[in-house]
């Protein structure tokens, strides 16, 4: 008798990990290498949401808390969705989990039979279509490629949705592109879910506050307020307060479906941390005056990123609205050889090359389901941005 799970053969480790283990391993290897892999803010937590941890501690808030949220963090969390985004939720409708992930496996795994279909536009977050498999869905992908700038249309999404479809998942602003849905464009989405019932929307806010040039960001519940009780809007501090480590996330959605994720919760992890709690409460309810400094200075990365890779042969790279990461078509580029002979037939082949010739680590576009591209976070110094185009720029000069 096997010892390992045969639903285990239904999923891979993340690539993005993956990736920034080997940047890693390579480092410590004594190569200068560059990674551009991790989906983190290379940014401090804000000192007020340290201290709040500090006290959080000190008066001895170190025990169980309620398996899905502390009353304080579900009160700030429902002021938060009131504040920002003109959504009303009680305590009753909120979970909070030990990152955005789990609250997206937690809902998955709570809803999903054998055979319910989860729409996922692609490119997509590695993990929506690993998630839905372990948990016996089927995932449905729309291939949404550079030249519709990555968005998922209403004639796409109408012509997806079967009797089997459960969930669609809509990620925006996007990792692996920074594609955001304006107010119209979402709302030529929701009036196709009106027509159909079954369908549930789970919207991934998760780079809500990171947006550019004036961008005004919406949610699904909140431009069409008829799918309020069909929606679960996931939300976390990850991001946005760069509290990657803290393992927080959140969502607002309907009474049954929280309590079947509270049920499900009880079993696994039970309650996050009591101090990241403490501390997400202070982030939520704090001065939020940090964010615009930050989300400068990541326009000002995005900008030199997004120039540099358009200035390289066979290199075109979209402007995306928000989040922290390029998506740039490479296509231009496979096809061609090594000085070595050594065929680059793919976009692994590419981010390998990348790695062993530029010492840059890049993740490949079909790990987020669309082929010939390549992510980059640019989540990092501009120093270390600098640096990476011109040594990605030279190593692509050299393919013949």
């Amino acid at each position: 008798m096997a010892l390992i799970a045969n639903r285990l053969g239904n999923i891979k480790p993340s690539p993005t990990l993956a990736v920034t283990a080997k940047a890693a391993e390579l480092k410590a290897a004594g190569k200068d290498v560059i990674g551009l892999g991790a989906g983190e803010p290379d940014f401090d937590t804000p000192d007020f949401i340290k201290d709040a941890a500090k006290k959080a501690i000190d008066a001895g808030q170190t025990k169980y808390t309620a398996v899905d949220g502390t009353p304080e963090l579900k009160k700030a969390i429902c002021a938060k969705f009131e504040r920002e985004n003109k959504l009303t939720y009680k305590p009753s409708q909120i979970t909070v989990g030990t990152g955005g992930k789990q609250v997206i496996y937690n809902a998955l795994m709570a809803t999903l039979d054998a055979g319910d279909e989860v729409i996922t536009p692609a490119p997509y977050w590695v993990s929506y279509p690993d998630i839905v498999a372990l948990a016996e869905g089927t995932p449905v992908f729309i291939e949404c490629g550079a030249e519709q700038d990555f968005k998922l249309t209403p004639e796409a999404l109408r012509a997806s949705i079967t009797r089997k479809t459960k969930w669609l998942i809509l990620n925006s602003p996007s990792n692996p592109t920074g594609a955001a849905y304006t107010f119209e464009e979402m709302k030529a989405l929701t009036a196709v879910l009106l027509d159909f019932p079954q369908v549930h929307i789970l919207a991934d806010d998760i780079y809500e506050h990171i947006v550019y040039d004036g961008f005004k960001f919406f949610t699904p519940a909140q431009v069409e307020p008829a799918l309020f009780h069909r929606t679960l809007t996931v939300n976390g501090v990850s991001k946005a307060y760069a509290m990657t480590g803290w393992r927080i996330g959140y969502a607002g959605g309907a009474e049954e479906l929280i309590k079947a994720i509270s049920v499900l919760q009880s079993q696994s992890t039970s309650n996050p941390s009591s101090i990241s709690q403490a501390a997400t409460v202070a982030a939520l309810n704090g001065p939020q005056d940090f964010l615009p400094k930050w989300v400068a200075a990541f326009k000002k990365r995005r900008d030199l990123v997004v120039k540099g890779l358009n200035a390289m042969p066979g290199i075109a790279c979209n402007t995306p609205e928000g989040a922290f990461y390029v998506f740039p078509d490479a296509r231009g580029i496979i096809g061609k050889t090594t000085k070595q002979g050594k065929p680059i037939r793919n976009d692994s082949d590419l981010a390998a090359y990348l790695l062993e010739e530029a010492l840059c680590a890049v993740v490949q576009g079909s790990a987020f389901g669309l082929q010939g591209f390549f992510r980059i976070s640019y989540a990092t110094s501009e120093k270390n941005l600098h640096a990476a185009m011109e040594r990605i720029g030279a190593a692509l000069g050299k393919l013949q």
